[in-house]
């Protein structure tokens, strides 16, 4: 499953991959170059980076002209939505730490309670980005990870392997400030509740199991779990209105990318069928209290959680992730290469 073509985007992306490459001292070499074969590569983790350390160079430890650079490598990676998602995410944790800061000020809570907060260390500051081989070798590949925010790029020669890609924002609605109403990842929350709304009583209840909202996405970085059964309602079920429904929630998700790549997954996905898409619901079918939907397909899995919440609301903490099935850190663009190279 990939992307077999001499895309302009490709090449921009080797060109400022290899300046990033070459900028680094000797000494921050040894952080932010890795080997392809080392393990971090195929780890992921969203929690802040007082609960997990990672792999890579932290944008804190950058000059501004490699922090130019890691701009120019994610705005060709992704389409602008995506970008400005990412990129939001990450100032997401600037805003939650001044947040509490005001918080705290005003006494809200113990100085205890500070230290704590404190310790989980949210800023723009602590996302790292790290090499996994160089951008001339044949595979190669890089992590920009932090705070809700895990991307990871694969290349074996001219394919491409963009996941597993997962955003997340806490608060998923900001309440305060200039800020107040910023909704990072309001456009995947709105098409899967405007979905879940327009089906009738009956696929309504088809579709939502009736157990709790899980506390993460089920196939977080740490549950060991996957998504192997499908459970709600199938695509074949659906109006045609309905299909079209559906897949909006979808190209939300894959078209985060760069055109071209976005371009091949959709349609494979349409290839595949959205008749053989599932689509399954937890929770209430408003945006203030916690929910949780899973659409699975032939070739990809999106999650939503919305769960955790604040003052005068149950939910308001987002997990999201996109998988592509069978190419997850590039597993299948390498199996390629390795069959072609008959190593």
């Amino acid at each position: 499953m990939s992307l077999n073509a001499q895309t302009g985007f490709h090449k921009e992306i080797k060109i400022y991959a290899d300046s990033l490459y070459h900028s680094f001292s000797k000494l921050e070499k040894r952080n932010a170059l890795l080997s392809f074969s080392d393990t971090a590569r195929l780890k992921w983790n969203n929690l802040p980076l007082g609960l997990r350390a990672r792999a890579g160079i932290s944008i804190g430890n950058m000059n501004n002209d490699q922090r130019r650079l890691v701009h120019r490598i994610l705005s060709v990676s992704f389409s602008s939505q995506g970008y400005l998602k990412a990129t939001g995410i990450m100032h997401l944790d600037n805003l939650i730490n001044g947040y509490y800061d005001s918080l705290y000020l005003q006494k809200k809570f113990s100085d205890t309670v500070y230290e704590r907060i404190k310790a989980l260390q949210w800023s723009h500051k602590n996302f790292f980005f790290a090499f996994f081989g160089s951008p001339q070798d044949k595979n190669w590949g890089y992590k920009l990870e932090g705070h809700h925010l895990s991307v990871n790029f694969t290349f074996s020669e001219d394919n491409i392997s963009v996941t597993p890609f997962f955003i997340g924002t806490d608060p998923a609605e900001y309440m305060i400030s200039e800020y107040a109403g910023w909704r990072v990842l309001g456009q995947e929350q709105d098409l899967g509740l405007r979905f879940i709304n327009m089906l009738t009583p009956e696929l309504r209840k088809k579709a939502t199991k009736d157990t709790e909202v899980p506390a993460d996405i089920i196939t977080g970085a740490e549950s060991g779990k996957r998504l192997i059964d499908y459970w709600g309602i199938k695509g074949s079920e659906l109006t045609a209105i309905q299909k079209t429904a559906l897949e909006h929630i979808i190209r939300e998700f894959v078209f985060n990318l760069e055109y071209d790549k976005a371009i091949v997954e959709y349609d494979k996905i349409k290839k595949a069928g959205i008749d053989n898409i599932w689509f399954g619901w937890i929770g209430a079918y408003n945006e203030e209290k916690q929910h949780y939907f899973v659409i699975n397909g032939p070739t990809f899995l999106i999650e939503f959680d919305d769960r955790s919440g604040g003052p005068n609301r149950e939910a308001n903490h987002i997990h999201a992730i996109w998988r592509e099935k069978g190419n997850e850190f590039g597993e299948d663009v390498l199996r390629q290469h390795y069959l072609k190279e008959k190593h």
